[in-house]
């Protein structure tokens, strides 16, 4: 009797428990309904004004919202004459709170039709709190933290009238020789998607109208990472395969992200410059990805065009442009001089006009400048805040890849008694600043020499730059270091570049460390002493022998205002180094390119078939080295594999197990490993995952990224990490269209793109 009360109390509950689940059910989706229809109501009210605005505009107005203009050679009357008639709808590399809301007084109270200027900037990573370069932010493997420090640089430069940043920039390079290798997120598109993402989400922020929000501009669209010879601004020619299957993957991503703007690039694309492409821009940006922002060219770029020999004069170029869909140009005439000509030719349609002004308008809504132009002066006092600095010390230090650590050399303990800290980065203020910085002041750096101070104070610190700078080449300062040395129980050297080496412009023919620094270390090491080696980069250096020389290296790019903190908490033990490499390191120039899912060929190289340039004997026969695909001097190996990075302790993977050996082209695959911590830190590792498809219609790559997790793990822990693993996820594009091919597939579970636990799979038809 009691077991049948018991059942229908049950029943009683299970039947309010069904009414309390659907009721809430039908809550949430009135509540998502209600607000799609907001979303909806909200765009369908820009839509309106901006249609009821665009009626009202001369087509000198509407090609006048088309320019986008760098002030800086014009005076103050030129200047307020060309807002209130309406001729520029932007300026950049204008700042000021007071600068700034003063142009915008004159183009809201003024100007014609009461339109506000939208103010650009490159804010590339940080404004006045510079954060690690973006290069650096991608060895975090950690979007999170990334679209925080992208949040905070919007604060900061939304509260001096920046409203829009030329950035995420996320193209994909092979080619450490490459400047801007430094602003992008590395070689993976995987990654470099996960980044995008965050980048465009941290920028923009939750609300477009908030003050705060500052719109993301997606750049270089698209293959500017592939210029030949890692010459900035070169050709690049990419086939179509890999263009949608690599480089146009964190494109994508920033779109599904919402980037309120794209940016054409300066380079050519198999024969045709971006800003007048109409296959990147109208066929794959407008058509197939239904992108509805707003298209602007890099600065200078449609009139680069004819330089390039694709137009004659600026008059084509401006044609060409707006036809491919570049919507507003920037720091040029072209529009400006030519649009209206073309226009009463014939040879321009006004929709195309109308089309683009239609662009720029709705982003001006969107980020809500005709409701609130100006700025409160107030917000400025959020620069620098600790909260900030406090970010900018984390980023850097998850950053920091730890490549080399022969036992014992680090950490160091802070009861040391003597430290030489050596190298023309240990005490540059904004050398570690990095490249394309033009808020951030060196006096808000703090450097590794001062951070190291305040662990150990001075009196156990032996300094000596031994080089003025990175590329000095005088030994000079060599005695005096070595003297430091001597007399210190360690020796950490600060080397690198200097931030003018890398960066738009700054592509290097040798990547080694510049100057004689080399030279000092191997000097160095002969004192005997434990020699750990920070480098301070904008780009991965060729750096074989700095490696065989030192006992330690961390690679630590270059880290922003808070990198000296960041690395007194990790030589001194506070944290353990986490970051993993999100390029390949090469053993020299000679091996570019190199990245890790290149095609196996069709003589690959092992270890078997390869015997080094010193080894070969002086008489051999001519088959004797094995027509194998390698490098005499170099082998078939890089330097450090993608993903790489060492720990204070030892992470052990074992039990990889997979949900089926078999899925369907619409199935799903659970893989699943155990990560052990096997020493005595507490430490985060990123946990990879990687693909092969075996066989497919074309050559497919030898690995490919496809998940990661970063985990925290305490001293003797082990976890349990889990990866799903769409079929849709294996899809790639053939040359005819996008496919998930049937067949068999391996799966590794790991710490880089070298190792790790192996599995098969196979998609069935």
């Amino acid at each position: 009797m009691a077991d049948i009360e018991m059942s229908i109390n049950l029943s009683k509950t299970g039947r309010r428990l069904l009414k309390f689940f659907y009721f809430a059910f039908l809550l949430i989706v009135s509540i998502s309904n209600y607000s799609c229809q907001q979303v909806q109501s909200k765009n369908n009210d820009i839509e309106s004004k901006v249609t009821s605005l665009l009626s009202k505009m001369t087509l000198e107005e509407k090609i006048g919202q088309m320019t986008q203009i760098d002030p800086i050679a014009m005076s103050a009357d030129q200047i307020n004459k060309a807002v209130r008639n309406g001729n520029y709808g932007s300026f950049l590399n204008v700042s000021g709170v007071e600068k700034i809301n003063a142009l915008q007084k004159l183009a809201m109270e003024e100007s014609r039709l009461k339109i506000p200027l939208i103010i650009g900037r490159d804010v590339i990573h940080g404004y006045r709190t510079i954060f690690p370069i973006p290069l650096a932010m991608a060895s975090t493997w950690n979007p999170e933290i990334v679209k925080k420090a992208f949040r905070i640089s919007s604060i900061e430069a939304s509260s001096q009238g920046i409203k829009w940043t030329f950035a995420p920039m996320i193209d994909i390079t092979w080619d450490p020789r490459w400047g801007r290798i430094a602003e992008g997120c590395g070689e993976d598109p995987y990654l470099a998607s996960a980044f995008a993402k965050a980048m465009v989400e941290g920028i923009q922020g939750e609300q477009l109208t908030d003050p705060k929000a500052v719109a993301a501009c997606a750049k270089h669209f698209v293959g500017y990472g592939f210029a030949e010879g890692g010459r900035d601004y070169n050709t690049t020619y990419i086939s179509e395969p890999m263009l949608r299957n690599v480089v146009l993957k964190p494109f994508k991503a920033a779109k599904d992200a919402g980037a309120l703007t794209f940016m054409s690039a300066f380079n050519d694309l198999n024969g045709v410059p971006t800003s007048g492409n109409e296959f990147t821009l109208r066929q794959v940006l407008r058509k197939e990805w239904k992108y509805d922002g707003m298209v602007v060219s890099d600065w200078g770029s449609i009139a680069e065009m004819i330089s390039h020999g694709y137009c004659a004069d600026e008059k084509e170029a401006a044609l060409k442009a707006i036809t491919a869909g570049v919507d507003m140009e920037m720091s040029g005439t072209t529009y400006l001089k030519n649009l209206k000509t073309l226009i009463n030719e014939g040879k321009v349609d006004l929709a195309m006009i109308d089309e683009a002004v239609k662009n720029i308008l709705t982003l001006k809504f969107k980020l809500g400048l005709f409701e609130n132009p100006y700025v409160n002066p107030e917000a400025e006092k959020q620069m620098l805040s600790p909260e900030f600095l406090d970010h900018a010390r984390i980023v850097a230090r998850q950053s920091t890849v730890m490549l080399k650590n022969d036992p014992n050399t680090l950490p160091l303990s802070a009861r040391i008694s003597s430290v030489a800290v050596i190298g023309p980065l240990a005490d540059a203020p904004r050398d570690q600043l990095g490249t394309w910085v033009f808020d951030g002041k060196a006096e808000n750096s703090v450097t590794p020499l001062t951070a190291i101070k305040a662990v150990l104070g001075n009196p156990k610190v032996n300094f000596a730059a031994g080089l003025k700078y990175s590329r000095d080449k005088s030994k000079s300062g060599f005695a005096e270091a070595i003297a430091a040395a001597k007399k210190s129980q360690a020796i950490l050297f600060f080397a690198g570049e200097e931030w003018i080496l890398s960066g738009e412009g700054q592509s290097r023919g040798e990547i080694n460390l510049p100057g004689v620094q080399e030279e000092l270390i191997e000097a160095l090491s002969k004192t005997g002493k434990p020699l750990i080696v920070v480098v301070m980069a904008g780009r991965p250096l060729a750096i074989g022998k700095v490696v065989e020389k030192s006992n330690a290296l961390l690679y630590a790019w270059h880290g922003g205002s808070m990198a000296g903190p960041a690395l007194a908490d990790l030589i001194f033990g506070k944290e353990s180094p986490s970051g993993k490499l999100p390029v390949t390191f090469v053993k020299g120039s000679g091996q570019i390119p190199f990245y890790y899912y290149h095609n196996m060929t069709g003589r690959p190289a092992n270890a078997k078939s390869w015997t080094p340039i010193d080894s070969i004997p002086v008489i051999n026969s001519q088959a004797s080295l094995g027509y194998k695909s390698f490098h005499l001097d170099y082998g078939f190996t890089p330097l450090f594999p993608f993903g790489y990075g060492l720990s204070y302790t030892t992470f052990k993977y074992s039990d990889l197990k997979l949900s089926s050996t078999e899925m369907s082209k619409n199935g799903n695959l659970t893989v699943k490993a155990s990560i052990l911590n096997a020493g005595n830190v507490d430490a985060d590792e990123i946990v990879q995952l990687y693909i092969r498809d075996r066989v497919g219609s074309i050559t497919r790559p030898v690995k490919e990224l496809k998940g990661f997790k970063r985990i925290h793990l305490k001293s003797r822990e082990t976890v349990g990490v889990t990866f799903e693993l769409p079929a849709s996820s294996l899809e790639f594009f053939n040359g005819k269209g996008n496919v998930i091919e049937p067949g068999e597939f391996d799966v590794w579970i790991g710490p880089n793109s070298d190792e790790g636990l192996h599995g098969e799979f196979a998609i069935k038809n």
